[in-house]
């Protein structure tokens, strides 16, 4: 055999290897586009330092833990400066309840993060801060009270307890409604 069938030879069996591993994504429909995973974006207004955010915190399944510590910071006790780590989970609560409302770009108010246990013995003797647990969430950094500007707190409400997905705490008075992420409640 002479080189010239080796070489014609080994371009055909290189040819047959190439459509046989394209073969199966062509038989799938595979998209051999890149698709970057999804972002998952919030945006926040402190009612009590004033501060605004607008924040990556997760892209497809991954957390980021710089935006993670960036949230618990803006989220920390407001009368002591006393930073605690938050739940993820709490976030992507956030999300979910704001795509509900389809209000994914809206801002959220945020009334209250994160409570050192004195903060929180502080608010629940003040007779204005009735609704104060002895056992919060807040204490935890599992739980957050807001409101949505535009979307009454009665419509947040119901939006938060179709999740089904922890506690609702509902506020008229005070106009926010408290999430959390702790056993399936509501009051």
């Amino acid at each position: 055999m002479g080189q010239g069938f080796k070489s014609k030879h080994k371009v055909a069996i290189g040819a047959l290897l190439l459509a046989s591993l394209a073969a199966p994504l062509a038989a799938r429909g595979a998209d051999l586009t890149f698709q970057p995973p999804r972002e998952y974006r919030l945006r926040f207004y402190n009612t009590h330092t004033n501060e605004r955010m607008e924040i990556v915190y997760r892209r497809g399944d991954t957390y980021l833990p710089a935006a993670l510590d960036r949230l618990d910071h803006f989220l920390r006790d407001s009368l002591t400066g006393d930073i605690h780590h938050f739940d993820p989970r709490l976030f992507d609560l956030l999300y979910d309840l704001t795509s509900t409302l389809q209000n994914v770009d809206g801002e959220i108010d945020v009334i209250c993060g994160y409570r050192t246990p004195k903060t929180n013995e502080y608010l629940r003797t003040r007779s204005a801060h009735s609704g104060v647990a002895v056992h919060s969430l807040h204490m935890q950094a599992e739980a957050i009270d807001i409101r949505l500007p535009g979307i009454p707190t009665s419509q947040l409400r119901d939006a938060a307890l179709r999740l089904h997905r922890g506690g609702v705490g509902y506020y008229s008075a005070s106009n926010f409604v408290h999430v959390d992420v702790g056993r399936v409640r509501q009051w």
